[in-house]
């Protein structure tokens, strides 16, 4: 059995792929929107998701699940319309969100992906 990591840290890997599927540690917003309303967070997150799916050879065509963790259930609606401009027509993975807390004060919003890599 063959598992590669990528970027391996102590407490994790940015990357586990097996078997042809990457599962994406959880990604939130780059340093320069953490402190931004949640559009600026969400297309700061999904710009690290892009950045992670390239580096692995993956793309937003090879999604297979997004499971989305909102500090907020009111920027539901606000999170979406960025998450629908992201996301290409007729490729949109199995997807959940979820509320829950952050692991900072300033965070509203985390993604975990899981893509088809070299498909």
């Amino acid at each position: 059995m063959h598992i590669q990591r990528h970027d391996t840290k102590a407490r994790m890997s940015r990357a586990v792929i097996h078997q042809g599927v990457a599962y994406l540690c959880g990604q939130v917003a780059g340093p320069e929107a953490r402190h931004g309303d949640i559009k600026a967070q969400t297309e700061s997150m999904l710009a690290r998701v892009d950045a992670l799916l390239k580096e692995i050879g993956s793309s937003r065509e090879q999604l297979l699940s997004a499971t989305i963790y909102l500090k907020a259930g009111s920027d539901f609606a606000a999170m979406n319309e960025v998450w629908d401009a992201w996301v290409p027509k007729g490729h949109a993975p199995a997807r959940t969100c979820v509320c829950a807390p952050m692991p900072a004060d300033e965070l509203k919003v985390e993604i975990t992906v899981t893509t088809a890599v070299g498909a």
